[in-house]
């Protein structure tokens, strides 16, 4: 039977693209950089889930300025000539008293957004775009499964800090190296398994799925999260379905990149 309860809301917004400058770069981590970007557009930006993206507008090797599109009757109206370099970022944290929004960059070894997050400098200039929409998942549940890689440490540490004191959250996360450890900060009973990539190449499924067939999950109904690698996502699904008991209709799992893709 088709749960009519509990299921995620689909919410809207009025699309606006924005010029942003960097005002902050902390390092979290060796391999993770939080800059802090700025603006009078900021004043009103929103997202109401912390499974909303923005669409970021990087300038192209050797620029400045990114290229940041118009919004036309049909959607985003590009200047004539090549697009510009586009990526998909979790809005870390927003402050609209301040004008300020959080993004945080994991720096693969070669990429243009890992290149230009390394590079980054105070004023430096950066294009964004939306959320166009939220994805807004009901906050209760018994608990809260979240399976992902360094990628998804983001989202998960924003959906973390914004569950509400009575809830629980198991977190699965994949990483390359201790280092990539990080404390999460939550009201809820958070209990985190970092999982050593060890000799396994990012973007395979395997120490994943160990991890999350041997962990010790609690009752009572949960909605999961899944955020990796496109195919990794997708068996990940498969198994907390048909082995961890997930409902269908509970289950988010995203492909927050592709094997053989520069981030």
């Amino acid at each position: 039977m088709e749960n009519t309860y509990r299921q995620p809301q689909s919410v809207r917004h009025n699309l606006k693209f924005r010029l942003l400058q960097v005002k902050s770069i902390t390092d979290l981590s060796p391999r993770m950089r939080r800059i802090t970007l700025t603006g009078e557009d900021l004043a009103d930006f929103y997202s109401a889930s912390p499974d909303d993206h923005v669409k970021v507008f990087f300038p192209k090797p050797g620029e400045k300025m990114p290229v940041v599109p118009e919004l036309g009757p049909q959607g985003p109206v590009f200047p004539e000539g090549e697009k510009p370099i586009m990526r998909d970022y979790t809005p870390r944290r927003y402050d609209n008293a301040t004008k300020e929004l959080d993004l945080e960059f994991f720096l693969h070894e070669k990429g243009p957004a890992a290149d230009w997050a390394r590079t980054a400098q105070i004023g430096s200039y950066l294009g964004v775009g939306g959320p166009r929409g939220s994805t807004v998942v009901p906050y209760d549940f018994d608990w809260y499964l979240l399976i992902g890689d360094e990628c998804a440490i983001p989202s998960f540490a924003r959906r973390l800090s914004e569950l509400p004191a009575n809830a629980e959250a198991v977190v699965v996360v994949e990483i390359g190296s201790e280092s990539e450890k990080r404390d999460f900060e939550s009201q809820a009973l958070v209990t985190t398994h970092w999982v050593l990539r060890e000799n396994h190449p990012p973007g395979t499924a395997a120490k994943l799925k160990e991890s999350v067939l041997k962990a010790l999950l609690p009752h009572g109904d949960y909605f999961c999260w899944i955020a990796t690698e496109l195919q990794t996502s997708k068996e990940l699904k498969e198994l907390v379905e048909t082995v961890r008991g997930a409902n269908p209709d509970w289950v988010k799992a995203t492909g927050y990149w592709k094997k053989h893709e520069t981030t």
